[in-house]
């Protein structure tokens, strides 16, 4: 493609999304380009505190239960409380926790404040996807979501290796610059980002109930369709997280260093930054039925190729399979998830779509790290391929009776279904099951 053709798609990649999605955006990056204890803390425990592998993973895990534990909560504010003041509290609470983190030494201490970050840095998840779904177009959220995971993985890239360079003379300083770079964001959103909930009708100077208000957790739980959607979600999840929970431990039982896990894995950053947009063009239109099987397979076997990994540099070759996988489940999955979600709602949906995800989180430590320490990490890898072949099977069976599955009509239902600004009752964006009247939340 000549440099005008690139110049060309890069416009066509970022016109049209409004000036709220930008910050948005921006304050995504920032989160990012301080990301630290997610990535190192299995080092951290292991390598500079000397804790054994299954305690590396307990303290992931209570990380992970606090995620669980807030995602639901999360999602109610934010549809109760709204979007910005729900991701203003999750960010500043953040800060702080991570700060104090830095400072524990006691294992007991550690581990209660691992849950508590869990906590606040879940918390934002579901007020940032929903937000995201009401200012961007349908015909765009794709995009949008695409443009904000490579967000995410433009400030992991750049991140990921520093911090690792970082670790290697002072976690405590990894620590405080994400509790700093976290309370920029709260900064941003504050000053830059408006409140996007939509609002009941107004009559005579009072909101109105118009029969399709908030929606009840139960009527969640009661949506077949998305529920297997999200237990889905959550095998892919289990996967992936392996990239950051099992990858470090094995890799650091090798005899490997934290700064070359940091080089390692910043491969998946930077294939991201690289990739995203333009396999996004790629896939937009096309039958995510297919996308969604064969991402799952390249995650399951990616990681299942690590089994035969000896190097830093063939560590880093199977991290760019399952990097594709990424690449291509990202924006498809999140924007089914906005599709299968009402409006009013939308902060219930996704915050149990977050809990699918944090879930995982609490999960994956433990798994990786009593299989690691009582088999090896090549029953780890081979069990990754397993769950990459359900998951994709699990695709197959669920999507094949999804009407409306291409992009095409996806776009278009969800464009009637949006037009005006109206709510949806039925269509693509209003709730399976849940009908022309959605329940009224509690």
């Amino acid at each position: 493609m000549s440099v005008a053709g690139l110049r060309r798609a890069a416009r066509e990649s970022v016109a049209g999304l409004p000036r709220e999605f930008w910050w948005l955006w921006t304050s995504t990056l920032v989160n990012r380009l301080g990301g630290f204890v997610a990535t190192f803390m299995a080092l951290y425990l292991t390598l500079d505190r000397g804790y054994s592998a299954s305690y590396a993973g307990l303290v992931a895990a209570l990380h992970g239960l606090g995620g669980v534990v807030s995602s639901l909560g999360a999602g109610v504010m934010t549809d109760r409380l709204g979007r910005r003041p729900t991701m203003l509290i999750a960010q500043t609470s953040t800060a702080v926790s991570v700060a104090v983190l830095g400072f524990m030494v006691h294992p007991v201490a550690i581990a209660a404040v691992a849950f508590v970050v869990g906590m606040a840095s879940n918390a934002s998840r579901p007020a940032v996807q929903a937000m995201m779904a009401d200012i961007v177009r349908p015909e765009d959220r794709v995009r949008a979501f695409s443009l904000n995971y490579w967000a995410i993985n433009l400030g992991f890239a750049v991140s990921s290796a520093g911090a690792g360079f970082v670790a290697e003379y002072s976690y405590l300083a990894g620590f405080l610059g994400e509790a700093a770079m976290t309370l920029f964001c709260a900064v941003v959103v504050f000053l830059k980002v408006p409140e996007s909930r939509p609002e009941k009708p107004v009559v005579s100077g009072r909101a109105v109930d118009d029969g399709a208000g908030e929606v009840r957790l139960s009527t969640v739980l009661r949506d077949g369709r998305f529920m297997s959607v999200v237990g889905l979600s959550f095998v892919i999840a289990l996967i992936f997280q392996q990239g950051y929970v099992g990858l470090p431990v094995a890799m650091g039982a090798d005899g490997f260093s934290s700064s070359d896990f940091g080089t390692a894995v910043a491969v998946n950053g930077v294939l991201i930054v690289v990739l995203q947009i333009p396999v996004t063009r790629f896939i937009q239109h096309r039958d995510p039925r297919r996308l969604l099987l064969v991402s799952s397979l390249l995650a399951g076997y990616g990681f299942g190729l690590t089994a035969f990994a000896g190097s830093v540099a063939v560590y880093a070759l199977t991290i760019c399979v399952w990097t594709v996988a990424e690449i291509v489940n990202s924006p498809i999955q999140s924007s089914l998830v906005v599709r299968l979600s009402p409006a009013r709602g939308r902060g219930r949906y996704q915050g149990m779509y977050t809990m699918s995800w944090s879930a995982a989180a609490l999960i994956a430590p433990l798994m990786s790290g009593l299989v690691i320490d009582r088999f090896g990490a090549q029953w780890l890898w081979g069990a990754c391929a397993v769950l990459g072949t359900g998951a994709a099977l699990g695709y197959w069976l669920l999507m094949r009776n999804l009407p409306g599955a291409d992009g095409a009509a996806v776009s278009e239902g969800s464009r009637v279904a949006e037009s005006g600004g109206g709510e949806p009752a039925s269509g693509a964006d209003a709730a399976p099951g849940a009908g022309a009247a959605v329940e009224r939340a509690v």
